[in-house]
């Protein structure tokens, strides 16, 4: 490793002299026949002010390193992009901006489809071979009286009277269904509810029938494009849904709990 060596005095102030007339540090070090350490310059000083004022300007949102540029990211307010061309000795960007009064030109805009929010909040029942009716819950938020009064009583009740003694209610551990009045609606009745596991929503198969739904009601053509359109299109959708599509989830119960029990209660691929 080669030492530093330090400048006379006499050829340190000769230097100095000439710097001080104008002359660069590499300029008088090639008149004292001396060489300067570091990595050569890879661009000029009208350069590096442009990449000064391109930093400022991104607010920090660029990165460009010497003799390479990257492609830089795109300023919302200023409708300006930088694209980096590379080379191996300069770093060149140029600029692209929208042309005055074409904000509104289509090939300016984007289209998006915006909705006004809100949402559905639906419940139904599903067992091999046939289905529950959909309900649509109109507002408000789903209490254990409500979970009782128009879900367990007008459907969950006949459908248990009608399946016979081997019906079992299987839904999760949401407030609303573990609530008291529930419990001693269900005890009341005799109807028996299987046992949840905590955070469990891969084992219960009705989870993928939502997003089937999802899917069929966003492959609607028009699209719904209010509360009461999606609710007529969720209801129409439910009316056409295959028997078997409902017969596979439910059969595929075994192989859940059968993973379930094989990761430890981890997580499975469903």
């Amino acid at each position: 490793m080669s030492q530093r060596r330090r400048l006379p005095n006499s050829l340190r102030w000769r230097a100095v002299g000439w710097m001080e007339m104008g002359l660069s540090q590499a300029d008088a070090a090639r008149r004292l026949n001396k060489t300067i350490s570091g990595r050569p310059r890879a661009t000029t000083p009208a350069e590096d002010r442009f990449l000064a004022l391109s930093a400022r300007i991104g607010e920090k949102n660029h990165y460009c390193a010497a003799a390479r540029c990257r492609p830089l990211s795109s300023i919302r307010k200023k409708n300006l992009r930088y694209y980096g061309a590379k080379s191996s000795s300069q770093c060149r960007a140029s600029t692209d901006l929208r042309e005055q009064r074409t904000r509104y030109h289509q090939s300016n805009t984007v289209e998006r489809h915006s909705y006004r929010g809100g949402g559905i909040l639906v419940w139904a029942g599903i067992s091999l071979g046939g289905h529950t009716d959909l309900h649509v819950f109109h507002g408000g938020t789903v209490t254990g009286l409500r979970y009782r009064d128009e879900i367990l009583d007008p459907y969950v009740r006949p459908y248990a009277a009608a399946i016979g003694n081997d019906f079992i209610l299987m839904d999760d551990n949401a407030r609303p269904h573990r609530a008291r009045i529930v419990e001693e609606y269900l005890e009341g009745h005799g109807l028996e509810r299987m046992e949840w596991p905590a955070r469990s929503p891969d084992l219960n198969p009705i989870e993928h029938l939502w997003g089937y739904l999802g899917r069929e009601v966003a492959a609607l053509n028009p699209p719904p494009r209010s509360l009461h359109e999606l609710k007529q299109g969720l209801l129409c959708v439910w009316c056409s849904l295959p028997i078997p599509v409902s017969d596979n989830l439910i059969n595929s119960m075994g192989n859940r709990c059968h993973q379930c029990i094989q990761v430890r209660g981890g997580h499975i691929p469903y």
